[in-house]
């Protein structure tokens, strides 16, 4: 690990050291304690009631005041649904009313995932931090921001004040070369990643795209990795900003933003290589992200249950991919169930308009609400005693889905659909 400097001279910083040196408006580097004042800072209606709890306990008299910078917040009531039960509509309620009372930007419940909605709705800007209480905040990084999950206790801290402290992490540079071949995506990228530096390979480390590769990478494939560092153990996933970036904000939002990019001759904990040619299609068996194999060397394991949904598989460009191996196989098979959960409702638009979803419908998928769906086990379709699950999600952990007794495999919307498909873990490479 980098120490602290207290140097007077500065030196060549890393991207997550510039973003942060911003933040906190004084120049920092890994090892030092930033206190920062995010640019945005988003709560799920998981997190929100008990960092309400710690805010109130923070005042003299026990009341609950008004934020600091309520303009900077946001409430996504995303992971509890009218399935969740009335607890969970108790504390959804709860979380609601206290963003109405103080004018917080509200995503309401069937409007979608909350990091899809801070990014496709311009409330994440280059060259910012923004935080979520919840760790796939990561997600951001995607958008040359640093973007990390905190706590439900760091979410009061900022209620409180309008700002956090961080411990500046070290950074391991990925450089990437080549081009994902037809039949690769960045998911089977980011398993790839796991598989060689394990769960936590890169503990408080913010891990920094780089390389000719990157420009071969379009958005969903960036949030898909920024996503999933935080599975490898990072702090952030950071990306550069560039033409594709720019495209990509220019039809969401029109507000000013300053991109951040690092200095050519920052120092780097460690740099590791990626050739996005070599790239085969993977899967993660349960009951670890980092328990990954390539497809083809899995066996041919029964799948009972296809999802294609959560803040990593749950966009436009994953439902493609996956509806064009339906469409080559004939639909689902018997015996299989196929859950489709857009991970917003201007997604849901997308596939209805383009025809998309009503061929899903037509080859046996079934859809279930925007949101978090069935990924966490609080709201969405629980998969039953025994059965494998076949999921386009980030984590597989025992129980994650909502029955420790099931099983959950993670793989590409490519290799889900070939699943959904054939009844069991197909190389989606056989027959292309």
């Amino acid at each position: 690990m980098i120490h602290a400097s207290t140097a007077a001279t500065t030196r060549a910083q890393t991207l997550a050291e510039t973003l942060l040196s911003r933040a906190a408006g004084r120049t920092v580097y890994a090892g030092d304690l930033a206190i920062c004042a995010p640019d945005a800072a988003m709560g799920t209606d998981g997190s929100i009631p008990m960092a309400l709890d710690y805010f109130r306990d923070m005042q003299p008299d026990g009341t609950l005041p008004a934020p600091a910078q309520a303009e900077r917040l946001v409430f996504a009531l995303d992971h509890y649904g009218p399935v969740s039960g009335e607890r969970a509509m108790a504390l959804q309620q709860r979380a609601r009313d206290y963003a109405q009372a103080h004018g917080i930007c509200t995503f309401e419940v069937g409007e979608g995932i909350g990091h899809q909605l801070m990014l496709e709705r311009g409330r994440v800007l280059p060259g910012q931090l923004a935080v979520g209480a919840d760790s796939h905040a990561v997600s951001y990084g995607a958008l040359n921001a640093f973007g990390s999950g905190i706590g439900s206790s760091d979410f009061a801290g900022i209620l409180q004040c309008g700002q956090l402290w961080l411990k500046v992490p070290g950074s391991v540079r990925i450089v990437l070369t080549g081009k994902l071949p037809p039949y690769a995506s960045a998911k089977d990228l980011a398993l790839t990643m796991a598989r060689r530096l394990g769960a936590g390979g890169a503990n408080y480390l913010a891990l920094e795209f780089a390389g000719p590769g990157v420009a071969a990478l379009d958005m969903d494939d960036r949030i898909v990795l920024a996503n999933m560092s935080v599975e490898m153990g990072a702090k952030a996933g950071l990306f550069p900003y560039d033409t594709c970036t720019g495209a990509w904000l220019a039809t969401r939002t029109d507000a000013p933003f300053d991109p951040a990019e690092a200095d050519a001759d920052a120092v780097y904990v460690q740099t590791l290589t990626f050739d996005l040619d070599a790239i085969a299609p993977q899967v993660a068996l349960p009951h670890r992200v980092d328990n990954v194999v390539d497809i083809d060397a899995a066996g041919h394991t029964a799948i009972d249950m296809v999802y294609l949904g959560t803040c990593t598989g749950g966009r436009t460009k994953d439902y493609r991919e996956a509806l064009d191996v339906l469409r080559q196989g004939g639909g689902v098979a018997p015996g299989v169930r196929l859950i489709v959960t857009p991970a917003s409702a201007a997604i849901q638009a997308e596939l209805e308009d383009s025809g998309m979803l009503a061929e899903f419908y037509a080859l046996g998928a079934e859809l279930q609400p925007p949101g978090c769906g069935s990924c966490c086990g609080t709201c969405g379709s629980v998969p039953a005693d025994g059965e494998r699950v076949l999921s386009t999600a980030n984590r597989n952990f025992k129980g994650r889905m909502g029955n420790r007794q099931a099983q959950i495999f993670l793989a590409s919307p490519r290799a889900c659909a070939t699943a959904a498909v054939t009844g069991r873990l197909t190389d989606p490479r056989v027959g292309r």
